[in-house]
Order: structure tokens, then C-alpha cells, then sequence
């Protein structure tokens, strides 16, 4: 199932942000488990909301390479910080679950898998690099010839309750990848946070036939033009105030016929392989498996959980691991990313969020990466 599926953008009106607990509620009423962001542990995170008090009122975050802090705004905007420290994706694609048990009986083994139910999730706060990162997500676990049943079935009962934004970090390069910051499609409904002096509302679009009808049920005020007018210029200024960039031109070639370049191992001596680029991107989905046995040998069960390709024993083969060094591990992330993801989904891997920037503890810059490849291929270094 692809999110570019909702893309109707009906006008619906204005919300007042006094009236804003009444959308989760709605939601809330309508069977929907609401995750949303809230502050935790000096961060802005996804996690299940109830109220509207709950929302990051007056939080925004300064995201930087290698460095993330919270600050406190001039303003009480719900939506003023760039974006959460970890994706959606661990809501959809879980961290860890269990495939099967098997207990032993007289007769041999019985197996069984676990008896759970996917809640239905409505997402409050979703960006445009994170509704393409969703995209790109749904044609590697719910297209194809074997969809994982447990991200499909999440995925298909999903509401998007999107939000435009109005600014840019400073890790942000969302224009390169063409995946931002305006929301144009994925979406139940959109909101653009409209702040001006003691006015403070929300521009409500809906883009899905049950977009519409929760919208019906708002206490929304009219939109004039003018209101349509100040959210596509803010929405502008953000684009035009991107603290990246990525040339993208070329870039998959380059990437693909330059795999034994010096550049690799340059960034190797900086990479710390500790997967928390991986962590944090909303695109990845390395996974494993193990099987999990009890001492006495009575019951196992096999578990899926997240894997990074910076791990020694992610490319195992019988024999050995194929890329034994950090330089062969970053080569193969950025590879994927940027160029061979192209051959297997159409897009590229990244979205431009500028997560893996951010939480890199060394720093490391993937649009620098790019550029100094670039740099001295061209310069025939």
C-alpha cells in the first residue's frame, strides 16, 4: 500500500489551538491509538498522547552535526520543533517481535505463533520527508510477492495527521531529495501551524475520504486567502532555509563506479560503526533473525529484530563475515542509500530528515560524504 494513495487536499478550515484536544479525541473515539510527540528526557519523541497538554507546546529543537538540544521558543507552537529524534518506523516496523514458539510434548515439538492483535494507529505530527520515508518503507514490507503481515496490517488501518513545516534545522536538506518541506500528498489530514500575535490556528486540508469525514466533525472556523496564502509562505521559507544540501545529479553513477575509491577509507577512520545512523532512519529495514532456546531445552521461539549493516555479523556467510572492515560497512550504508536502493525501489533511501547527521557522534556528514567523493573523482584524486 503506497501513502502517495491520499491525495485528494480539500479544503476544510481553521482550527483553533484551544480546540486542538478535540482532534485526538476524535481520534481516540474513533478506535485509534494516537502517537504523537511529547517531551521526554530532553527530546521530542513518538509516543502515545491522550491530550493535547501533552503536545511540545514552546519546545523547539537545534539539531546540529553530533549534537541535538532543546530550546524554548517565543512562542507556544505544538509543532515548533524540527522533528522528532527517532522515525514512525519503529510503529510500524517494529524493534523486536516474536515470529513463533515451540514447546516440546510427547508426541515432538508444538508450535505456535503469538496471538497479537496490531492497534490501529493514527499518527499526529508527521512531516513530508516522513510520509516519503513511509513510502519507501510500504514497498519493502507491504509490496511484492511476500509482504511482512504484521507491518501491512498496521500500515492499512493507519491515519496521518500531517504537519507542514514552517522552519528548518540545521541538518535538514529535505529540497535536495525532493521530498519536502511542503506536504503535497500521504495524508488523512494536514495542518499548517498559523501563529500570529494572540492568533494561534491550525490550517486544516483533508486528502482522504476519512480525512473528510473527521474533519466534519472539528469545530472549524472558514479559511480566507489569506490564511492559504501565509501557510504556502511559510512553507517557502522553510524550503529556502535548509542548513544542507545534496547535489543529486549524477550521484548514483558516481557512488556505483567509484566503489574502491581512498574516500571510503578516509571516513572509515572517523565511523565508529556504533549503527546509530541506522537507528534513526526512518528508511532503513535491515532485520535478523535468531532462534532463542530455553535451558532445559523444553520451548524456543524464533525472534525478528532491527539489524544495522555497520554490524561485524550482519553480511556473515558461511566461513566469515563479508565486509570485515568499518570502510566496507560505511561504503555499503551509503551505497545502499544513495545508489542502489535506486535499482531496487526507484527512489533514493533518503529522505534528506538529516537524523543521521544529527546522532552520528562523530559527526559525520552524509552530504559532505557525497560531496567530497564527488570533490575528488572530479579532481582526479
Amino acid at each position: 500500500m503506497s501513502v502517495r494513495a491520499a491525495s485528494s487536499s480539500d479544503m476544510a478550515g481553521l482550527l483553533a489551538q484551544a480546540d486542538f484536544g478535540v482532534l485526538i479525541r476524535m481520534l481516540a473515539d474513533e478506535g485509534y491509538t494516537v502517537i504523537g510527540p511529547r517531551v521526554e528526557a530532553e527530546a521530542v519523541t513518538y509516543r502515545e498522547i491522550q491530550h493535547a497538554d501533552e503536545l511540545p507546546a514552546g519546545w523547539g529543537s537545534r539539531q546540529e552535526g553530533g549534537r541535538y538540544r532543546l530550546e524554548r521558543r517565543r512562542d507556544d507552537a505544538l509543532f515548533g520543533y524540527v522533528q522528532g529524534v527517532q522515525s514512525w518506523r519503529p510503529h510500524l516496523f517494529r524493534p523486536s517481535r516474536t515470529l513463533w514458539r515451540a514447546q516440546r510434548t510427547e508426541e515432538g515439538f508444538e508450535f505456535a505463533t503469538p496471538d497479537e492483535s496490531a492497534p490501529k494507529l493514527a499518527f499526529l505530527g508527521v512531516r513530508a520527508c516522513e510520509i516519503a520515508a513511509i513510502d519507501l518503507q510500504d514497498r519493502v514490507f507491504s509490496q511484492g510477492a511476500a509482504p511482512d503481515p504484521d507491518y501491512k496490517t498496521r500500515r492499512e488501518s493507519l491515519f496521518i495527521v500531517a504537519v507542514q513545516c514552517t522552519e528548518a534545522g540545521d541538518t535538514c536538506f529535505c529540497t535536495s531529495m525532493g521530498t519536502g518541506p511542503a506536504v503535497e500528498w500521504g495524508y488523512d489530514l494536514k495542518l499548517t501551524e498559523l501563529i500570529d500575535g494572540d492568533r494561534h490556528v491550525f490550517l486544516v486540508e483533508s486528502g482522504s475520504s476519512k480525512g473528510v469525514a473527521l474533519a466534519a466533525g472539528l469545530p472549524l472556523m472558514s479559511a480566507d486567502d489569506t490564511d492559504r496564502e501565509s501557510a504556502r509562505t511559510r512553507t517557502e521559507q522553510a524550503a529556502g532555509a535548509m542548513g544542507r544540501s545534496m547535489e543529486t545529479a549524477g550521484l548514483k553513477e558516481l557512488i556505483q563506479e567509484n566503489q574502491e575509491h581512498s574516500r571510503w577509507d578516509a571516513v572509515a577512520e572517523r565511523c565508529l560503526a556504533c549503527t546509530n545512523c541506522t537507528l534513526v532512519c526512518p528508511t532503513c529495514f535491515c532485520n535478523t533473525t535468531e532462534d532463542v532456546t530455553s535451558l532445559d531445552g523444553q520451548s524456543t521461539e524464533r525472534r525478528q529484530r532491527w539489524d544495522s549493516c555497520f554490524t561485524f555479523d550482519h553480511s556473515y556467510l558461511h566461513g566469515g563475515s563479508v565486509r570485515t572492515t568499518v570502510a566496507a560497512r560505511y561504503r555499503q550504508w551509503m551505497s545502499h542509500k544513495l545508489a542502489h536502493w535506486i535499482d531496487q525501489y526507484g527512489d533514493s533511501g533518503c529522505v534528506g530528515c538529516g537524523r543521521c547527521i544529527t546522532w552520528c557522534p562523530a559527526a559525520i556528514d552524509i552530504t559532505e560524504e557525497a560531496a567530497a567523493l564527488r570533490e575528488a573523482v572530479e579532481g582526479g584524486v
